[in-house]
């Protein structure tokens, strides 16, 4: 799935104006950014249901030099390569591999183990880094903003199986048998299908683009 080009663009102008405003000294450069930034906003708004405002308030609030933001899923595996999967309470309780936006003073590694545990209850440790794809070229839903996702796959070392505020489900699943349900937003069938061939595999190499 192709994200459409009114997104791209719309990103573009989002990028330059939150760069440009992190580094203007001319009053008057300021404020062409800023309109620039307006106009990102209200061609969002245009081609979806969010108020143009609301999209203002969102660019508005990043600052400095505009980079991707980062995105970390833990594949957690047990002894008979079934993969640990959650219900994401926020996107109608759709199955996902844990994880989230990553935390600052974290390395990738600590923050797919944190949210591992955070979402499902469970310990484990990192057996390799499976994969680090650009979301918008992985055919997920559109979003305001460009994001790397990596993905580790993992080992249970400790911990039981408990929900929290993010999740309402925890569960096992062999690869014929995942379920249909996914949050598409998070993570992709092929996305799933690649880690459990790294779980297989060890020796294969870290996929990227």
């Amino acid at each position: 799935m192709n994200e459409p080009d009114w997104l791209t663009w719309t990103r573009e102008l989002q990028a330059i104006a939150q760069t440009g405003l992190a580094f203007v000294r001319d009053p008057y450069d300021r404020e062409r950014y800023e309109t620039l930034r307006d106009l990102a906003s209200r061609i969002m708004a245009a081609h979806t249901s969010t108020p143009a405002d609301r999209i203002e308030a969102l660019f508005a609030a990043e600052h400095g030099y505009t980079t991707p933001k980062v995105d970390v899923r833990a594949a957690a595996f047990d002894a008979d390569v079934r993969l640990l999967l959650v219900r994401e309470v926020a996107d109608h309780h759709r199955w996902t591999l844990p994880g989230g936006w990553a935390d600052v003073n974290l390395t990738p590694g600590e923050n797919a183990l944190k949210e591992l545990h955070e979402e499902s209850g469970y310990h484990a440790r990192i057996r390799k880094l499976a994969a680090v794809w650009d979301r918008t070229r992985q055919g997920h839903t559109p979003a305001p903003f460009s994001a790397y996702k990596f993905f580790f796959i993992c080992d249970i070392t400790g911990g039981a199986p408990t929900t929290g505020p993010e999740t309402s489900e925890i569960g096992w699943f062999a690869e014929p048998d995942l379920p249909m349900d996914l949050s598409l937003d998070r993570i992709q069938p092929r996305q799933l299908a690649r880690m459990f061939a790294h779980a297989r595999d060890a020796s294969l190499p870290t996929e990227f683009e």
